[in-house]
């Protein structure tokens, strides 16, 4: 039996191209415009991706995301951020693929259901690759000056990274705490503090 939705792809660009062709409209050289536009957007991006990613290798190569981690310590502590999450808050806002490795690292770690990878997978999902995004949508759009938007998205990402420990905190706080002194208790018949 055949599924809805196993047709719905085929149906819109069937859609499309009987409505192009309805409308008189040379439906392959639209295609092929679009694919001429779609190329050199892409060709016009690719320095800004290259710079970014060599960077970001650069960064983590040279021990400065180590090195900035320690100094943001107490700031963390502040904020209520966990000691293993900073090298994902510092390196999330500048590239995706170097917050997941360290996403990963952080889960085999400490575990996905400890406090640090619980704000770890709240960080991830709720912040962005400020610079990434701004490389890409602004080198595509080719829009020189950025005036107030990187420190809007970089305060946004604070925000995000905040909010993730203070939520985390308070939904699991408890009750987390109460799971596993009951699983400490029952494992080994002694109460850990």
């Amino acid at each position: 039996m055949i599924r809805f939705t196993d047709c719905l792809i085929p149906l819109v660009i069937g859609g499309i191209l009987l409505f192009g062709a309805c409308r008189g409209t040379d439906v392959f050289a639209s295609f092929l415009d679009g694919a001429r536009s779609g190329l050199a957007t892409g060709f016009s991006i690719l320095p800004a991706l290259v710079a970014l990613t060599t960077c970001v290798g650069m960064f983590k190569a040279s021990g400065a995301l180590d090195l900035f981690c320690c100094a943001l310590a107490p700031l963390g502590n502040l904020l209520g951020l966990p000691k293993e999450v900073l090298p994902l808050a510092m390196l999330r806002p500048i590239s995706g693929s170097g917050a997941m490795v360290i996403f990963q690292d952080i889960l085999s770690s400490v575990g996905p259901d400890s406090f640090a990878g619980r704000v770890a997978g709240g960080m991830l999902g709720s912040t962005e690759t400020t610079f990434y995004t701004i490389a890409v949508y602004f080198g595509a759009a080719g829009i020189q000056k950025s005036r107030h938007t990187l420190p809007s998205a970089l305060s946004a990402d604070l925000t995000g990274f905040v909010i993730s420990a203070l939520l985390v905190r308070l939904l699991f706080g408890v009750a987390y705490t109460r799971f596993i002194t009951t699983s400490q208790t029952h494992q080994t018949g002694t109460r850990y503090p």
